[in-house]
């Protein structure tokens, strides 16, 4: 592939190895040029004043001494730094409106948790228009309830607290392992079980949904989590099953008939009803989110892309999974990015200063190393186009209100259930997990494939050769970099990136683009 080289002269930082420092989390902040500079720094102050509103919300100073997870949020700055490491122009503003409102989202779950928790703020009508969501559920089934909040209590205190914190699962890890849940389980259900075991979750809710979302591993947390909810705080819970073979045209009856269900277990508990003009206004959210994100696929497809990286899956997750159409506030937020994206691209802007590969990200990210991707384009100069956990809805949903489109309704809701994120290439079939990876190389133009190999993930695992087969036969580049997903003791940080190193410098013969980056001494930081 031919290489690719900024031809505007970048302002700031010419070797970003030099930001870190051992035992420090930076030795100072990014220099970008005075413009780039200047609005970093104003997103930075912006940031704090959401974590401050936070601190004034109902119940948030017993929450802060009564929960472990809740320290972790001073670290929110650090992680953002890592996202917009070497960025200027666009894409430095792409990422901030991006991940700040996946971080205003977040800090909103928190205010709420807190606010409905009987141990905090003790908020008993709140609470009670609270229906307890797993992380990784699709909220579909609450699109037509305008009234009642999808409280996803498990995002603040496992998924975003490993973002933020590497360290933050290990001592639940422990925990469920000292309860004797299995050291080889995958790490994220069983830090969730740990959590619960540690009675570390918030108590509030007046009923929940938990769905057979990813793995085995996760109908165990879910187990655990659900006779705690039942038996001790009295919250009712429902098991939603979507059907593991989802592309199957005999299983949707099934899987819609579990949305109903679903849905008359909500009403029954919460006394609210299901609005249809609620729900049409959300599926078209959800179809103007779909076709946005087709938009950015497409010009990532170009040798120009603009909306790369972890900030474009997480940002995708909250939209998707945690919003699911219901907040008018992200087409807004997507109107902005569609702005910056296009702007971008037409002025032909690079996310780094030289492009040698273009790569596809295939399997289960490691949380506490989720800046990986833009060191990547640092470091090597490969550009992650778009990752497994972003490849979700492809089709819009019905979005007027009819009597055939209500009944159809039902099926585009498990519809989104089914393919929701880290779940419509896990579960599927061979089709979904490998033959998709080589169509969207295709359309991505991709020459490499770098594969997360999760080694507590039995799914991926299984199919390391026919990956190794058909990459060589394709004549695509594929390299392995394992972890442990939120345990950062089986790999750190370094160690993770090492393999990537190896691979570049034996396999593919090159020196990086910045050698400052190689080694980051960074495996005792936040």
């Amino acid at each position: 592939m031919d290489v690719m080289k900024n031809e505007k002269i970048r302002k700031g930082d010419a070797s970003l190895g030099v930001l870190y420092d051992s035992g420090k989390v930076r030795r100072r902040r990014e220099w970008r040029g005075f413009k780039d500079t200047l609005y970093d720094f104003g997103q930075w102050l912006k940031l704090w004043g959401i974590m401050i509103n936070v601190s004034l919300g109902r119940g948030f100073f017993k929450g802060l001494f009564r929960y472990r997870w809740m320290v972790n949020y001073l670290a929110v700055p650090h992680m953002i730094d890592k996202f917009t490491i070497g960025q200027r122009d666009e894409a430095l503003r792409i990422t901030h409106t991006a991940i700040g409102y996946v971080v205003k989202d977040v800090a909103l779950t928190i205010k709420r948790c807190l606010r409905a928790d009987s141990r905090s703020g003790n908020d008993v009508k709140f609470s009670d228009r609270c229906v307890l969501v797993d992380e990784n559920a699709m909220t579909s089934f609450l699109m037509g309830f305008p009234d009642l909040i999808a409280l996803q209590r498990e995002v603040p205190t496992m998924f975003s607290a490993n973002l933020i914190n590497q360290d933050s699962a290990v001592h639940y890890i422990d925990v469920a392992q000292t309860f004797g849940i299995p050291g080889d389980v995958c790490p994220m259900p069983e830090t969730e079980a740990g959590i619960s075991i540690e009675d570390d979750f918030v108590v509030a809710g007046k009923c929940a949904v938990q769905v057979n979302t990813t793995c085995d591993g996760s109908m165990m947390g879910n187990g655990i989590i659900a006779k705690r909810l039942e038996k001790q705080y009295h919250i009712p819970t429902f098991q939603m099953a979507a059907p593991l073979r989802h592309r199957s045209e005999d299983v949707q009856t099934y899987a819609a008939e579990e949305i109903k269900a679903a849905i008359a277990f909500i009403e029954e508990h919460t006394g609210a009803r299901w609005n249809w003009d609620a729900y049409f206004a959300a599926a078209k959210r959800v179809n103007n989110t779909t076709r946005n994100r087709l938009e950015w696929l497409d010009i990532n497809s170009t040798p120009y892309p603009q909306f790369v990286g972890a900030v474009f899956s997480l940002y995708n997750d909250t939209n998707y999974m945690g919003n699911c159409g219901r907040s008018p506030e992200f087409p807004l937020i997507d109107e902005k990015i569609m702005k910056l994206v296009r702007r971008g691209y037409e002025k032909k802007s690079m996310l780094c200063r030289e492009y040698r590969h273009r790569c596809l990200v295939w399997g289960v990210q490691p949380q506490y190393v989720i800046d990986m991707l833009y060191w990547m384009m640092e470091c090597w100069g490969v550009v992650p186009l778009t990752d497994m956990l972003s490849m979700v809805i492809e089709r819009e949903i019905a979005e007027e209100d009819t009597p055939e489109n209500r009944e159809q309704a039902y099926y585009d809701m498990a519809y989104l259930s089914e393919n929701m994120i880290m779940r419509n290439h896990t579960h599927g079939g061979y089709e979904v997990l490998v033959d998709q990876l080589w169509e969207y190389c295709e359309k991505m133009n991709a020459d490499m494939v770098m594969m997360w190999e999760h080694i507590s993930c039995k799914a991926l695992t299984a199919m390391h050769g026919q990956f190794e087969e058909q990459a060589r036969a394709r004549g695509i580049r594929l390299v392995w970099v394992s972890h442990d997903l939120c345990d950062p003791r089986i790999y750190s940080r370094q160690a993770i990136r090492d393999q990537f190193n190896r691979y570049m410098r034996t396999v593919m013969r090159e020196e990086p683009v910045d050698p400052s980056l190689e080694v980051l001494p960074d495996d005792e930081a936040w």
